[in-house]
């Protein structure tokens, strides 16, 4: 009987699957039916757009990473080469209930990107996208906005000043044809596209479950560079970088410098160490920094009482004095050698 009883538990999940694939072949049929090429291709003409496919001069290559998603052909509207742009670009994404430090953190790093020759790929979306392509704009470089609809649809409709200005200087994709409206399905089946275009995507603010986060296993799963920008420990919109730190799936970058040195060319793309501000100090020898740190700031203090506390024989220390009165860090008093009021003597 309990064989009898699996039978037909694995009969029933089989009926179901089968009636799940009946229905997504009928509702392609019926999109088929509908499809109109030639006319797509004319409503493409009129709204300034081109079609690009596998194998032509502008597809970006690395788009065939995406293997059996990879996507029949792309509508390209603007002045900007598509494969040429991509060659050295990066995707900033991030939630669209964005806060002002997202925003200008995105804007930020779009910026310096732009500054150092690299393309800033988004989707074009409310908060974070906006910030990420206007901050490129802003610094004269090249930003392409993928899109959940068709590239003659502004949407949302606040950012078509917005796509024109994207249209001038870069381009706005979409694998779907002329006059398609989004949906909640595109915009997920379009985050493919932003993580395999660039070479890297950075998350600037994402909830736990966001389209960010869904960008972000994307790029994972292309084995492409993953980075966060870190937020307050208080704020929701920065749960989802968090977790991705947490979980160790992305890296922690704090300015466009080290996104470059994620993404970049081994060697060629090297961000700089982080140093503190040079200061008069910093240019003392060792000898000298340890007789200055052994001087007291009140009273004063002898010589020999000075080199054993600096650890310097009492010539080292006469001479290493005389040096710093001369430069306006010591001066001799009756009671012996002190620090001279108001000089700076630590970094």
């Amino acid at each position: 009987m309990a064989g009898d009883g699996l039978a037909a538990g694995d009969l029933t999940a089989a009926d179901a699957q089968e009636a799940r694939l009946r229905r997504r072949l009928r509702a392609w049929q019926a999109r088929l039916e509908a499809a109109d090429p030639e006319a797509d291709l004319a409503a493409g003409e009129r709204a300034g757009a081109r079609l690009i496919i596998p194998g032509t001069p502008e597809w970006p290559t690395q788009l065939d990473q995406l293997g059996t998603s990879r996507p029949l052909g792309l509508w390209v509207s603007g002045t900007a080469d598509l494969r040429y742009s991509c060659l050295r670009s990066v995707s900033i994404v991030g939630a669209r209930a964005a806060t002002p430090y997202g925003m200008h953190v995105a804007a930020e790093f779009a910026a310096g990107m732009a500054e150092s020759g690299w393309t800033v790929i988004s989707g074009g979306a409310l908060g974070i996208d906006g910030a990420a392509h206007r901050g490129a704009l802003a610094a004269g470089g090249t930003t392409i906005a993928i899109l959940a609809c068709g590239v003659d649809i502004s949407y949302p409709s606040s950012h078509h000043d917005l796509f024109t200005q994207i249209r001038a200087d870069g381009a706005i994709i979409s694998e779907c044809p002329p006059g398609v409206h989004p949906t909640r399905a595109r915009f997920l089946i379009r985050n493919r596209l932003i993580a395999a275009l660039s070479r890297g995507t950075l998350v600037v603010e994402a909830a736990l479950r966001s389209g960010a986060a869904n960008t972000a296993t994307h790029a994972l799963n292309l084995s492409r560079h993953l980075a966060v920008v870190p937020g307050p420990v208080t704020s929701e919109m920065s749960a989802g970088c968090h977790r991705l730190l947490r979980d160790r799936k992305a890296v922690c970058v704090t300015t466009p410098a080290e996104l470059i040195d994620l993404v970049g060319m081994i060697g060629d793309d090297l961000a700089p160490t982080p140093r503190g501000p040079v200061v008069p100090h910093d240019a003392l020898s060792e000898t000298a920094r340890s007789v200055l740190d052994a001087v007291p700031g009140r009273g004063g203090a002898g010589t020999a009482t000075i080199a054993v506390a600096a650890g310097t024989d009492l010539s080292t220390t006469l001479s290493a004095l005389g040096s710093l009165a001369a430069a306006g860090y010591v001066l001799r008093t009756p009671k012996g050698w002190r620090l001279k009021p108001g000089a700076f003597t630590h970094p």
